[in-house]
């Protein structure tokens, strides 16, 4: 009789252990589930593993380079590629379907056509910052040029400016001449570059005599001098609109990015390459 109530306790107590192990075993499986699925949430809340394409215009160059690293250092899942270019052939790029999740424009031209083809989504477009556009020379130069006016003089040979029709540089430098009445005669002198970079890099060179670029490709480099700024009115206002691209994959991260750009921290950055924040 004892020895049968032994038994019984004995197969009691195992049960037990073996009951008490199981919902141990249990437990930490939720746990680990549960670990593992705010694990998957995390990433995806992060933005883990995604990579937004950027068409910049060619003037956002610099400026965009220190901008990556700061967003790519709070944001470890976020890859941003970057393609600089001038805003007419990024346009055309978004037209013919490349893949693009973010413009910014020179300009508000390229942006409106896209709108116009819903291209874009609208409520992500904003003017983002502002620009000046100067005329430059050689930091040696001794042309003595001090004036766009100054263009017209005979010593000034070639003169720089962006394809009109695709580079938005160019097109406000063809609007300022032709506003102050000589733009046929700077026109005989032109020579066309596929955007702002490129003339910058030939004033740079002394292959022209002078060019039309924005302030903030200046800025950019010692080799070169601005002589003078747009005169008041001879132009409309540089503004530089950004918005998400309609048939981004990446939207929402899109649209983070782009809050990124309108911040004080973000603007900060801008200024100091020139740029000010453009008024809404």
């Amino acid at each position: 009789m004892k020895k049968i109530k032994k038994m019984i306790v004995f197969t009691f107590v195992i049960s037990l252990l073996l009951a008490m192990a199981g919902c141990g075993s249990n437990n930490n499986s939720t746990t680990a589930a549960s670990a593992s699925g705010n694990t998957t949430e995390a990433a995806k809340d992060s933005g883990r593993n995604i990579e937004l394409t950027i068409l910049a215009a060619a003037s956002l160059t610099d400026v965009c380079g220190e901008l990556q690293t700061m967003y790519e250092k709070e944001h470890t899942g976020v890859k941003l590629n970057f393609s600089f270019a001038g805003s007419g052939t990024l346009q055309t790029q978004i037209e013919e379907g490349a893949p693009a999740d973010l413009f910014i424009s020179a300009a508000k031209k390229q942006m409106n056509a896209l709108k116009e083809k819903s291209l874009m989504k609208d409520d992500t477009v904003c003017n983002l910052l502002e620009n000046k556009v100067v005329l430059i020379v050689t930091a040696d130069s001794t042309l003595g040029l001090t004036s766009f006016e100054d263009v017209k003089k005979d010593e000034v040979t070639m003169v720089g400016l962006g394809e009109p029709e695709s580079v938005p540089a160019g097109q406000y430098a063809k609007t300022i001449f032709t506003n102050l009445g000589f733009w046929d005669v700077v026109e005989k002198k032109v020579n066309y570059g596929a955007d702002v970079r490129t003339v910058l890099g030939w004033v740079e060179t002394s292959a022209v005599s002078c060019g039309v670029v924005y302030a903030t490709d200046a800025y950019t480099t010692d080799k070169v001098k601005i002589v003078a700024e747009a005169p008041a009115g001879s132009c409309d206002p540089v503004i530089y609109p950004a918005g998400v691209v309609a048939a981004s994959k990446n939207a929402q991260a899109a649209e983070d990015f782009l809050s990124f750009l309108k911040t004080d921290e973000a603007m900060k950055v801008f200024e100091k390459y020139g740029f000010v924040k453009a008024a809404e």
